[in-house]
């Protein structure tokens, strides 16, 4: 019976540096992947939000992140100023930062009212 019992407590062998060396290549691979499906281009996309917002001028149709269409009147460097409505006259005020796009007219194309 103590031979049982010693037989039970010697742990087993230990498997040395090429299981490591497995491991760590193994989350290498996956940072790799991860950074080419996911940061590379969410940063390609933040790049160019903000140069769309570096261009915004004045007379220019744009939407907000709202859903709110205007043109712009005024652009300060973090406001911008949108005219909502032309009969009332309406003007608003929003960050720079709240554009969600520059709506383009296709040339030839009639603008929307």
């Amino acid at each position: 019976m103590i031979f049982f019992l010693v037989a039970q407590a010697t742990p087993p062998p230990q498997q040395g540096p090429p299981v490591m060396v497995h491991f760590i290549i193994l989350m290498v691979l996956i940072f790799v992947v991860m950074y080419l499906l996911v940061m590379r281009p969410q940063r390609k996309k933040e790049r160019q939000r903000k140069e769309m917002l570096s261009k915004i001028k004045r007379n220019d149709k744009v939407m907000t992140i709202g859903g709110i269409y205007g043109i712009v009147t005024q652009v300060k460097p973090d406001e911008v100023v949108l005219k909502v409505d032309e009969n009332a006259n309406v003007r608003m005020h929003f960050t720079r930062s709240s554009i969600a796009k520059i709506i383009v007219e296709e040339e030839g194309e009639l603008p929307k009212e």
